[in-house]
Order: structure tokens, then C-alpha cells, then sequence
């Protein structure tokens, strides 16, 4: 059971935490950046591994296999979270890492439709399902690493430190694309310059493998390995003992992963589609709004060091159903300036939510089943509505007319997860003990 920790604990860091939480970040960084890679070029991709059709049914296209790797979210966080309960953070990381950047590399060497036909979204899908599969323990894995190795006092600021890596890929993969896209012609760039990125992912894999050689397991995950039973099951205790937390855990992030995926995966094609804006302008307003989001995501996680989770989810949750709509008309308004700004008002509500979701989704669970039941219930919820987000605001805004329908959709979303936090009594687990 989980206790309340004294308040003479710790807050300073030893030279290991520390590599801890570098490793966890980059881990963090390559998994995002494979892919929010996809959703920026998801306009290229579209032309190039599918049939010739009018723009808006390659975007859908492009974007229902976006969603596919979130299938295997589930799968995966099942497969490698039983897997790190058993055998270890470190050596489950370790394969997550090298998977996702070996299967984004991929998609960079595949021949387009022109070229084989059926066999090229054929193989990109198998390649996107790897990344989701993959990025099923890797999401997870990482933050409760560095959950398990951060001073109690600053577990807030260190999870959200390495989750703001997950915002850094949008501006790295936004700027490299940019910067492709501009010192290239547009021929050579659609030929052979789009598929730079992809391959960069390898050599960032390898060095995020080089970092987590040189870290180990927690004090906290040793000792409960030595003092857990022969016979166990981390699936079947998660499920026995956790499902009211793992519910609480899937609309939490259903919500963040609904408004990161807006943002990161989403935002660059709808400005350029709905707002009239070039690729560079969207490219750009995105890229300076995901800079922002790594800023305001630690401080917002300091911020629930000191007042709790609870009071951070709810506060997040009020600013988001309200801000939502306007900040979409922003967004789509066809002026750059007016752009920016409403991505970065979504990006204030949505780190001041982030400042209470992400380290409850690791202090909600003890240590002994921690991996398993957190990835479980974070991963069906990033398929839900994460995967499905650049997807459902694209049908959204051409079923309805409204520029501003993806707005409501998330304010929504937002309002019902308020309620939910009543609803169920959310409990408050700043402070707790693995």
C-alpha cells in the first residue's frame, strides 16, 4: 500500500538519477519524434505511398495509418510492461528504444506506390505497426524509470522534464523539415529530402542506447523484485488490483493525449488545409509553440510538486473546455501572428493540465505493478483519442464546414473528464511511496 512520504525526504539528485532522467528523456525524444515525424509529412506521404485522388481523402488516408501504429499502443504496453514488472526497467528500455528507431528508419528507405504499388502502404503500415508496438512500452517505461529514481520531492518537475522531450521532436523534425524544404528544390525534396528525417532516428536510437548502458535499476524496483512471489502475474494482479485506478488513469491521459496530438501531430496540416498558410508558416508557428510547451511543461510540474495533481487537473480541465474553441479560431484565422497565438493559449491550458496527469499516471500504481497497469490504461487511451485525433479533426472540419469543429471536440472532451474527476474521487498522490 502506498504511503504518504515525510517531509524530511531528499531533494537533491545523485550523478545516477540524473543519467536516469537524461536517458528517460531522450528515450522520450526518439519515440515522439517518430512519430510526430509522420504527422508533419503527412501531405508528402499521402502523394507518395498512395494512389493519386483529391487532398482531402489522402490526408484521411494518411492519417487512418497514423492511427494504426496506436493499435499496437495496447499490445505492446501489455507486452513490455508484464516485461519490465518482471525482469526490469533498464533491459525492457533498451529494446523499446532500438525497435521504434529501427522501424521509423524504414519508412525512410521504402519505395513509394509509383514503384511497387499495393506493397507501399502496405510496408509502411507494418513499420508504423512496429513503432506503435514498440512505443507501447517505451511511453511508459521511461517515465516510471525516472518516477522511480526522482527525489520525492521533485517527482512533479522530473516526470514533466521528460515528458517536455516528447514536445522537442515537433520542434527538431519541424525545423529540419523547414530548413529541407527551403534550401531544396521542391523536386529534389519530394524525390529524396523527405526521407532524411526518417533516417536520422537510427543514430538518435543508438545514442539514447549508449546513455541507458550506463544507468541502473532503483533501490525501490530491487526491493520489490526480492520481495515479490515466485508465481506472479503483473497482468493479472494489475487487473485484480488496479482497474479503478487504471480507469482514472485513461480518461486523465485521454484528454493530454487528445491535446498533444492536436498540437504535435495535427496543427501543421490543419493550419495549412483550413487557415491557408504555407507549409513554412505552419511549419514555423508550430515549431515556436512546441518550444513553448517544453518551457511551461516543468514549471507546470513544479507547480503540482507544491499544490498536488488534483487542483493542476482540474485548473487544466476548465482552462481547456473554455480556451479550446477560440484558440482553434486562432489557429485558422489565415494570419501567422493570430496562428501562434492560439496554439500557444491551447499550449498554456494544456501544460497547466500536464502539470497533474503525467506523474499521477505513475503514482497511482505501487511499484510492483507499476509498469504493467500504467501502460495498459495509458496506451488504450492514446489509441482512443490520441491516435484518432489528426483523423477525427480532419473528418470534423469536412463533415461539419466549422474550421473551428476539432475546438469543440476538445473542449468536450475536457468537460467530461472534469466531470469524471468528481465523479470517481480522484485521489490526490503527491508525496506517496512506491
Amino acid at each position: 500500500m502506498s504511503i504518504t512520504a515525510p517531509t524530511e525526504q531528499r531533494t537533491t539528485s545523485t550523478k545516477m538519477q540524473r543519467k536516469v532522467l537524461l536517458g528517460g528523456s531522450i528515450g522520450q525524444f526518439v519515440e515522439f519524434y517518430d512519430f510526430t515525424l509522420y504527422g508533419l509529412s503527412a501531405v508528402i506521404l499521402s502523394e507518395y505511398f498512395f494512389p493519386d485522388g483529391d487532398r482531402i481523402t489522402g490526408l484521411l488516408v494518411i492519417f487512418a495509418t497514423f492511427g494504426v501504429a496506436f493499435v499496437m499502443r495496447p499490445l505492446g504496453g501489455l507486452f513490455f510492461g508484464a516485461l519490465g514488472d518482471k525482469v526490469g526497467r533498464r533491459q525492457t528500455l533498451t529494446i523499446t528504444i532500438f525497435l521504434v528507431g529501427a522501424c521509423t528508419a524504414l519508412i525512410g528507405i521504402l519505395p513509394g506506390f509509383d514503384t511497387i504499388g499495393w506493397f507501399a502502404p502496405i510496408l509502411l503500415i507494418l513499420a508504423r505497426l512496429g513503432q506503435g508496438f514498440s512505443a507501447g512500452g517505451e511511453s511508459v517505461g521511461g517515465p516510471s524509470f525516472v518516477y522511480e529514481h526522482a527525489p520525492i520531492a521533485k517527482r512533479g518537475l522530473w516526470i514533466n522534464i521528460t515528458l517536455a522531450a516528447t514536445a522537442l521532436p515537433s520542434v527538431f523534425a519541424g525545423g529540419l523539415i523547414l530548413l529541407l524544404s527551403t534550401v531544396m528544390s521542391d523536386a529534389s525534396f519530394d524525390s529524396w529530402g523527405w526521407r532524411v528525417p526518417f533516417l536520422l532516428a537510427l543514430p538518435l536510437s543508438a545514442v539514447g542506447l549508449w546513455i541507458r548502458s550506463k544507468t541502473d535499476e532503483s533501490e525501490l524496483f530491487k526491493k520489490t523484485a526480492a520481495e515479490r512471489p515466485k508465481e506472479f502475474s503483473p497482468i493479472r494482479e494489475s487487473f485484480r488490483e488496479n482497474w479503478v485506478g487504471m480507469l482514472q488513469v485513461f480518461f486523465v491521459l485521454g484528454v493530454t493525449a487528445l491535446g498533444f496530438y492536436m498540437l504535435s501531430a495535427y496543427f501543421v496540416t490543419y493550419i495549412q488545409t483550413t487557415g491557408d498558410l504555407s507549409r513554412e508558416q505552419s511549419l514555423l508557428t508550430n515549431a515556436i509553440a512546441m518550444a513553448s510547451y517544453t518551457i511551461f511543461l516543468p514549471i507546470a510540474g513544479h507547480l503540482g510538486d507544491r499544490f498536488g495533481r488534483r487542483p493542476m487537473l482540474i485548473a487544466g480541465a476548465i482552462l481547456l473546455a473554455v480556451t479550446s474553441v477560440p484558440a482553434f479560431g486562432l489557429v485558422t484565422s489565415g494570419h501567422m501572428g493570430l496562428a501562434f497565438l492560439g496554439q500557444t493559449i491551447f499550449v498554456l491550458a494544456l501544460c497547466c493540465y500536464g502539470g497533474g496527469c503525467y506523474t499521477f499516471f505513475c503514482e497511482r500504481f505501487s511499484t510492483k505493478t507499476r509498469f504493467t497497469s500504467a501502460a495498459i490504461s495509458y496506451n488504450i487511451s492514446y489509441a482512443a483519442l490520441g491516435g484518432t485525433a489528426p483523423f477525427v479533426g480532419t473528418w470534423l472540419v469536412d463533415i461539419t464546414g466549422v474550421n473551428t469543429a476539432p475546438g469543440y471536440y476538445m473542449a468536450a472532451a475536457a468537460a467530461v473528464c472534469l466531470v469524471l474527476i468528481f465523479v470517481t474521487r480522484l485521489p490526490e498522490t503527491r508525496g506517496r511511496l512506491g
